[in-house]
C-alpha cells in the first residue's frame, strides 16, 4: 500500500512529527511504502511568499493563541467551504464576535488582522495541497492532529475525498483521544477511520484489513456509513512496543524552507509515556496524559542508543524529550552515560520539582540545557490544592539548584484554583524581588479546564459547570452536544483570585522577566567565610561577607527548607541566636519564606555564570560526524 502521512499547520516547524515518525516505522515494517509530507512547512513557504508571513506570525497560531483557538478558526473557512459556489459561510457578525473574543484575551490589532487575513488565504493553500496529492493519489492519507491542527487537517481531508473518493482517510493524534475521536468521526463523514489511543498496534492492524471491529479504539463505518467506535484498550503498550521514529526527509525539507531562517532544528524523542506521579496523585488541572496515565519507559540502554543513533544520523545535538515526566531510573543509567560520553548534547526534559542538588548537577553534566519542572506556583497551600506533592520552598530550591548546575528552567505561574485565598499570593508577590536572579516564569495566567483532568472529571473539586470554550462554537458548525465531545478546553465560572490581585501578580511577573537579565545573587563558601555578591535592583548592597559562626551555620543549613524551630535546634545559641540572623538575612533578600519554612536563595557563583553563557550562545551546532560515531561506539 502506498501511504502519505500529513503534518498540517499548525504543527511545530523546528522538530519533525514524533507521531508520524513512529507510524512511518510501523507501516514500513509491515511492508508499506510511506511518505511523510510536512504540509506545515509547505504552508510556511506558501504564506511567506503570498502574504509576507513571518516567524512571529506562525508562532501566534501554533503556540501563543492556543487557548483562544485562532489556528483552528483560521482554517475553518476552508473546512466549511466559505466562498465556494453553492455553499454558505460565516457572516460578519460571527467574525466580529470572534475578534472581540480575541481582543478580550489580549490579542493585538495586528494579530486580529492576521487571523482574518489567514482565514481568507487558507482555502487556496488547501486547494493547492490537495491538487498536488491528487495528481498521483496514494491508497491512504493519514493525518496526525494535536493542538491546533484539527481544521487544517479536516479541510484537506474533505477536499481530498471530493477529488479522490477512492483514497482512504485516517485521523489520529492527541485530538482524537477518547470521546474526541469518536465525535470527529461521527460528524465528518469524509473521514474513513479515526485511530484513538496509541497507534503502533492499531494503525498496522487497520492497514492489514480484516475484522475492523477487533481493532481497539478504531472508529470505522459499516456498509450503511454509520459510525462505529470500538472500545479503547485498557492495556497500554508495553515499553518494548513503543517504536523509535523515522525522520527521513524532514531536515532536508526544513533546510529548503524559508523556516530554516526562523528556527534551529531539533530532534524530538520519547523515553516514556504516562506519568508516574499522576498514577499516584493526578494534578487537579492536568489533562496531558489523556486516556493513558500508566507510566512506562523504554529500557535505558535502548533509549540511550536511540538518542545517539538519531543524533548521528541527522547531525543534530539539540534533543527535545517529550516525556511528561523523567523516569527517575534514568539518572543512574541514561544521564550518567551521557555525562561520560564525548558528545555535547543539549537536552530538554520535564521533571518533578523536588529533585536534589546532585540530581540537577547530573542533569547539567549529561547535557540538559533546559528543564520544565512543573513549578506552577510558589505557595504551598495552593500547591496542595493542585496535588503537586511539593512545597513553595521546594519549588524555589529547584530554581536555585538548577541554576547552580547550569540548567535553565521554563515554567508558568498559574492561579484560579478553587479554595485559594488572596493571602496565598500577597506573600509571594512581596517576595518576588528576592527571586529576580532566578529563572522567571514566562507569564502568569488563569488555569484552563482541560478534558481528562480531575477538574473536568470531578465537579466536586470546584468547577461544577463546564461547557466547551467559546472558540469551539466560533469554529465548528455543530450542536453543543457534539462540541461537548469534540472539545479539549472548557470554560467554567472563575474560581480563586482575580481582578486587581491577579493584575498585580501579572505585573510582578513582568517585572521579574524584565529584571532577570541583569540580576545576580551568588555566593562562594571557602576558607571559613561566605562571600555573597548581589546585583538585584531591589537590594542596595553589592558584596556581603559572612564570618560569624551562627550566620555561617544558618546559611549552610538553609540550603534546605527549614522552619525557625528546626534551625534553632541545630544552631549554637538556639532561638535567641537564630531570630536576629533570620531578620538580617531577610533584609538582605537572602531568604524565601513560605508558611513556617525558610530557604536561602543564593546561587553557587561559578555555575551561574556558566548557565548564562549557555543562554547567550544559543542552540548547539551540528556535531562533527566522528564525534558522534565515537560516542555510539563507546556506548
Amino acid at each position: 500500500m502506498r501511504i502519505v502521512l500529513l503534518h498540517m499547520p499548525w504543527g511545530a516547524i523546528d522538530v519533525p512529527s514524533l507521531a508520524l515518525g513512529i507510524l512511518h516505522t510501523a507501516a514500513a515494517r509491515a511492508g508499506h511504502q510511506v511518505e511523510v509530507r510536512y504540509a506545515n512547512l509547505d504552508f510556511v513557504d506558501w504564506a511567506a511568499g503570498n502574504a509576507g508571513f513571518g516567524a512571529d506570525d506562525y508562532q501566534y497560531f501554533s503556540e501563543k493563541s492556543y487557548f483562544q483557538g485562532a489556528g483552528d478558526w483560521a482554517f475553518a473557512g476552508a473546512l466549511y467551504g466559505d466562498g465556494e459556489a453553492g455553499e454558505g459561510g460565516a457572516d460578519d457578525d460571527e467574525f466580529a464576535g470572534y475578534f472581540a473574543y480575541l481582543a478580550a484575551n489580549g490579542a493585538s490589532e495586528h494579530e486580529i488582522a492576521l487571523t482574518r487575513t489567514t482565514r481568507a488565504l487558507a482555502p487556496a493553500f488547501i486547494a493547492r495541497l490537495v491538487e498536488e496529492i491528487a495528481a498521483d493519489p496514494p491508497d491512504l492519507v493519514g493525518f496526525t492532529t494535536t493542538f491546533q491542527q484539527n481544521t487544517a487537517s479536516l479541510a484537506a481531508a474533505r477536499l481530498l475525498k471530493q477529488r479522490c473518493p477512492q483514497v482512504r482517510t485516517v485521523f489520529g493524534g492527541a485530538n482524537c483521544d477518547g470521546p474526541q475521536g469518536a465525535a470527529m468521526h461521527r460528524n465528518f463523514p469524509f473521514l474513513d477511520y479515526v485511530v484513538r489511543g496509541e497507534g503502533e498496534a492499531a494503525f498496522p492492524a487497520l492497514l492489514e484489513g480484516g475484522d475492523l471491529s477487533a481493532v481497539p479504539g478504531l472508529c470505522w463505518r459499516d456498509d450503511s456509513g454509520t459510525s462505529t467506535a470500538n472500545a479503547m484498550t485498557t492495556r497500554p503498550l508495553p515499553p518494548a512496543a513503543i517504536l523509535a521514529p523515522r525522520y527521513d526527509g524532514f531536515y532536508e525539507r526544513l533546510d529548503a524552507s524559508v523556516a530554516a531562517g526562523w528556527v534551529d532544528p531539533k530532534l524530538v524523542l520519547e523515553g516514556s509515556r504516562g506519568c508516574w506521579w499522576g498514577e499516584k496523585h493526578h494534578c487537579t488541572f492536568c489533562g496531558l496524559n489523556g486516556s493513558s496515565m500508566e507510566f512506562r519507559s523504554k529500557p535505558p540502554a535502548d533509549f540511550l542508543a536511540e538518542v545517539l543513533t538519531l543524533a548521528e544520523r541527522h547531525r543534530l545535538l539539540d534533543v527535545y524529550v517529550v516525556d511528561n515526566i523523567l523516569d527517575m531510573g534514568y539518572f543512574d543509567t541514561v544521564l550518567k552515560s551521557l555525562a561520560e560520553l564525548p558528545v555535547d548534547l543539549r537536552l530538554h526534559f520535564e521533571i518533578k520539582a523536588n529533585l536534589r542538588r546532585h540530581q540537577f548537577q547530573l542533569l547539567g553534566d549529561s547535557g540538559a540545557a533546559q528543564v520544565q519542572p512543573g513549578i506552577e506556583n510558589l505557595s504551598t497551600r495552593v500547591l496542595r490544592i493542585m496535588d503537586k506533592g511539593v512545597t513553595g520552598c521546594q519549588n524555589v530550591r529547584a530554581l536555585r539548584d538548577a541554576q547552580s548546575a547550569g540548567v535553565s528552567v521554563t515554567w508558568n505561574y498559574l492561579y484560579g484554583f478553587p479554595g485559594e485565598q488572596p493571602a496565598d499570593y500577597e506573600s509571594v508577590i512581596r517576595q518576588l524581588p528576592v527571586l529576580h536572579h532566578l529563572d522567571p516564569p514566562t507569564g502568569a495566567g488563569r488555569i484552563a479546564i482541560e478534558r481528562f483532568s480531575p477538574y473536568f472529571d470531578r465537579p466536586e473539586l470546584g468547577f461544577a459547570i463546564t461547557r466547551p470554550a467559546f472558540q469551539y462554537r466560533a469554529t465548528y458548525r455543530l450542536p453543543e452536544s457534539e462540541l461537548n465531545d469534540l472539545a479539549y478546553v472548557f470554560t467554567a465560572p472563575p474560581r480563586g483570585i482575580g481582578g486587581e490581585l491577579a493584575e498585580r501578580l501579572s505585573a510582578a511577573v513582568d517585572t521579574w522577566l524584565a529584571r532577570f537579565p541583569d540580576s545576580r545573587l551568588t555566593y562562594r563558601d571557602a576558607d571559613g567565610r561566605i562571600v555573597l555578591v548581589n546585583t538585584r535592583p531591589g537590594f542596595d548592597w553589592r558584596v556581603v561577607e559572612l564570618t560569624d559562626p551562627v550566620e555561617l551555620a544558618a546559611f549552610r543549613l538553609l540550603a534546605q527548607p527549614r522552619s525557625a524551630a528546626a534551625l534553632a535546634a541545630r544552631v549554637p545559641g538556639g532561638a535567641a541566636a537564630v531570630e536576629p540572623v533570620l531578620e538580617r538575612f531577610t533584609a538582605l533578600g537572602l531568604l524565601f519564606h513560605d508558611g513556617d519554612g525558610y530557604l536561602q536563595v543564593a546561587v553557587e557563583s561559578d555555575n551561574q555564570v556558566l548557565m548564562r553563557m549557555r543562554h547567550r550562545h544559543g542552540p548547539a551546532a551540528r556535531p562533527r560526524t566522528e564525534e558522534v560515531l565515537d560516542a555510539v561506539a563507546t556506548g
